[in-house]
């Protein structure tokens, strides 16, 4: 049997997303949002959400290349002079697993979305995070961790599977390839704990080789290819 989830990201991040996400669920095919809570149109992206209670909402989880919901001198660790999020994933993922004192920030600035999402009264659907950082197991571990406070009851993978890529006519770039290889030990890990703490998850994700740039045209010619199981579908409207 095949099942597909169909996600966009980042709803709250602008009041033109917000109108795609409300759009492409009333008038069209996507069955879910995740929510910036501390982006520039988040109250804007709520207040719609309200109004359209069959849309399904989740937390996006951001802490990279974006804003903290604390104040920057709560999360001084985590934060440039500009009281923004680090945007270079690596060494921000480095700081996560080495620096005991950014654990303690990064814990609390989950903990504070995980509140303000709460705050919304809207029903917690899933969580996952900006740029997939949810595979960094210090993060994993916490967002496991506190979201189970908060009822969280499933949490993306980001595992697509190449096969049905070229069955829908994508050519396999070299970079992609050592991408996806690079991963799969991170990927596999996620799966596993997110499974055993009894967390939903999807078979499969689409969305990471074409971010940006999910067509119509793309999508009808995945449709007939996609595998047995779950696949979550996810789109940046």
């Amino acid at each position: 049997m095949r099942r597909i989830i169909v996600c966009a990201d980042d709803f709250g991040l602008d009041v033109a997303v917000n109108d795609a996400v409300e759009a492409a669920h009333r008038d069209g095919v996507l069955t879910c949002t995740s929510l910036m809570v501390a982006a520039p149109a988040a109250a804007d992206a709520v207040q719609r959400a309200r109004l359209v209670p069959s849309l399904r909402v989740g937390l996006h989880v951001v802490l990279v290349d974006g804003k903290p919901m604390l104040p920057a001198a709560m999360v001084p660790d985590l934060v440039d002079e500009h009281g923004l999020f680090d945007d270079r994933m690596v060494r921000a993922g480095f700081r996560f697993f080495l620096l005991p004192r950014v654990r303690r920030q990064l814990a609390a600035e989950i903990r504070a979305q995980f509140e303000a999402f709460r705050a919304t009264g809207l029903p917690l659907d899933h969580a996952n995070a900006h740029k997939h950082m949810h595979l960094h197991p210090t993060v994993a571990g916490m967002i496991m961790a506190i979201g189970r406070d908060y009822g969280l009851k499933a949490m993306r993978v980001p595992a697509e599977p190449f096969a049905a890529l070229r069955g829908a006519g994508e050519e396999r770039s070299v970079g992609a390839a050592l991408a996806q290889t690079g991963l799969a030990i991170w990927i596999r890990l996620l799966r596993h704990r997110l499974r055993y703490a009894g967390l939903a998850v999807n078979d499969h994700l689409f969305g990471l080789a074409w971010t940006g740039g999910m067509t119509e045209a793309r999508l009808l010619r995945l449709l007939p290819v996609l595998p047995d199981g779950v696949s979550e579908i996810y789109f940046h409207p």
